[in-house]
């Protein structure tokens, strides 16, 4: 899936301190968005409340519950990983991804891959993608876990009305 690799490469594009996986309020989740889809993050561990504006008429992605690594980690990660998705009090329901070969280009200091430079790895997961949201506010519940690794993002997504 390419997206996998785009959102890893998102993810891996800013130092920890404006990183949208670090962000405990939702202030970095513009940052370096690509126009074609608005990425949502999780979290490196732990649970966050975020309020995030997202444009109108664009999809959205993101992970439930992820992890890059070798086809052994993913195999691992997956066969333990659930969660789950409550868009506006309905239940979402994640695809789930093996492991798919992915590249991803980092930045220097990011938070998530620690290093710098483009590398191709394995991305795994539980997903979700998003058609475009109706103007308005709106609630996202993600809760995801693997093992002792459990992650969650209560997520206030303001809409704007189209301005065309």
């Amino acid at each position: 899936m390419e997206l996998q690799g785009r959102w890893w490469t998102w993810a891996a594009s800013e130092p920890e301190a404006t990183n949208p996986v670090a962000d405990q309020d939702g202030s970095a989740c513009e940052r370096n968005q690509p126009q074609d889809v608005w990425f949502l993050a999780g979290t490196f561990g732990g649970q966050v409340d975020r309020v995030c504006a997202v444009p109108s008429g664009r999809p959205i992605a993101f992970p439930v519950v992820n992890l890059i690594g070798d086809r052994s980690d993913c195999a691992a990660f997956i066969f333990r990983a659930e969660g789950t998705v409550l868009l506006d009090g309905k239940a979402v329901e994640p695809l789930t991804y093996t492991g798919n070969s992915i590249t991803v280009q980092s930045a220097q200091g990011n938070a998530v891959t620690g290093e710098e430079g483009r590398f191709t790895t394995m991305g795994c997961g539980l997903w979700v993608q998003l058609p475009p949201l109706a103007p308005g506010t709106h609630s996202l519940a993600i809760r995801g876990q693997s093992g002792d690794f459990s992650t969650g993002v209560d997520y206030t997504l303001t809409v704007a009305a189209s301005s065309k």
